[in-house]
């Protein structure tokens, strides 16, 4: 009888990563959680920019290991660019380079019902209500969803879904979404908006896995409303961290990929990746900011090759010398010359760079926080008209008094 012949399974946890160190340990703990659920296959995690490990040190971590079939998932709660074109590059061009190695790619944590109950919970638990004994109605608050906020409409889209559904099982007595990233309408300006509605309990809760530069942007926007408005209680909800429905969530996505079920009604993000890829139509950013244990203290020393082709160059009409080089193998067809002419302070030495997004200069959003450290990609972005109305604002306040750098 003919013995099968079974290749070793690994786990690979893809995250985006963050430059505040609890967002990385953070992750570790969802990793952990991971393994008590998959004892018997190897676990690891990394990220794909400015966090260690960077995710070629996992991968690299289970080839090691003996590995040969990896499944690896999203860290992400929605497919917008980072799930959709940053982790499938790197996974290919580590697949393609480790012929012994065959790469499997899950889905992102989405609006699984285990994410929902997850974020309902940590709700009314900023509330002080048991989970388990929830009121009937809370007809007297306005709950404030605030999504990440991309240059992906549909990604945008969910966190408002989101909403909708939390709102209908919870019964608040109003519900909207606001954002932290490039859409609109912003944290700080989407509040003072909602708060005409006349609530005097307002909960402001973040759907966010990990803390971060984002989240305590938030938060920050949250105190500043609420000392402009005393006269109403502002509960701010933790982020979702490593809830034990969480790590259900992650299992699940897990198993899909192991189990070969996923939804093969639809194209998964991997089929996806390499049909525009082939068509041209993929433009990576963020994976070519990878941690680099041999870099100087700043993370600048360094480069690599992806060899993917993508569609676009920018010329922001500013000189950066990093001390860093990028060879990506690729041509681009338009650019951007901004030729700001002005100095701003935000810190350009992070390597990467973000998807255009064309309602950048809509009066309630991205541009409602310069002065709160705005990433210089969506800095140059903005129209110069933007940037000549804006400009009492741009280097108003300094790196270290922005929320998203208080303690």
């Amino acid at each position: 009888m003919r013995r099968e012949i079974v290749s070793k399974k690994g786990i690979m946890v893809c995250g985006h990563g963050s430059r505040d160190k609890d967002a990385e340990r953070e992750f570790g703990l969802v990793a952990a959680g991971l393994k008590k659920r998959f004892p018997d296959i190897p676990v690891e995690y990394g990220f794909l920019e400015f966090s260690a490990p960077n995710i070629h040190m996992g991968l690299n971590s289970l080839l090691e290991q003996g590995v040969e079939q990896v499944y690896a998932i999203p860290g992400m709660l929605f497919a917008a660019t980072h799930a959709k074109n940053d982790i499938p590059s790197v996974l290919t061009t580590f697949e393609e380079n480790n012929s012994q190695i065959e790469m499997h790619y899950g889905s992102e944590l989405g609006l699984h019902p285990a994410m929902i109950e997850a974020f309902q919970a940590r709700i009314y638990e900023s509330m002080g209500i048991d989970p388990e004994n929830p009121p009937e109605n809370l007809y007297d608050t306005l709950l404030v969803v605030v999504g990440r906020g991309t240059s992906d409409t549909g990604a945008n889209a969910e966190a408002a879904k989101l909403t909708r559904i939390v709102n209908e099982n919870m019964g608040f007595g109003w519900a909207d979404t606001v954002y932290s990233g490039v859409t609109y309408p912003s944290v700080g300006v989407g509040m003072e908006k909602l708060l005409k509605l006349g609530y005097k309990r307002v909960v402001v809760a973040p759907y966010f896995l990990f803390t971060g530069r984002l989240i305590k942007r938030i938060y920050g926007y949250v105190d500043q409303v609420a000392e402009q408005n005393p006269g109403v209680e502002f509960i701010k909800t933790p982020y979702l961290n490593d809830h034990e429905k969480v790590i259900d969530a992650f299992e699940i996505r897990v198993r899909e990929i192991l189990d070969g079920a996923s939804d093969l009604s639809n194209e998964s993000l991997m089929e996806s990746f390499k049909r525009r890829l082939a068509a041209g139509e993929v433009d990576v950013h963020h994976h070519h900011a990878e941690f680099n244990p041999n870099a100087d203290e700043h993370g600048h020393d360094h480069s690599h090759d992806h060899g993917h082709s993508h569609g676009h160059s920018h010329d922001h009409g500013h000189s950066h010398d990093h001390g860093h080089s990028h060879d990506h193998g690729h041509s681009h067809g338009h650019s951007h010359d901004h030729g700001h002419g002005h100095s701003h302070d935000h810190d350009h030495g992070h390597g990467h760079s973000h998807g255009i997004y064309k309602h950048i200069a809509h009066p309630l959003g991205p541009r409602t926080m310069i002065g709160e450290g705005v990433c210089c990609c969506f800095m140059s972005q903005f129209p110069q008209e933007v940037l000549d109305e804006e400009q009492d604002r741009i280097g108003l306040v300094k790196a270290e008094e922005t929320f998203a750098h208080k303690k």
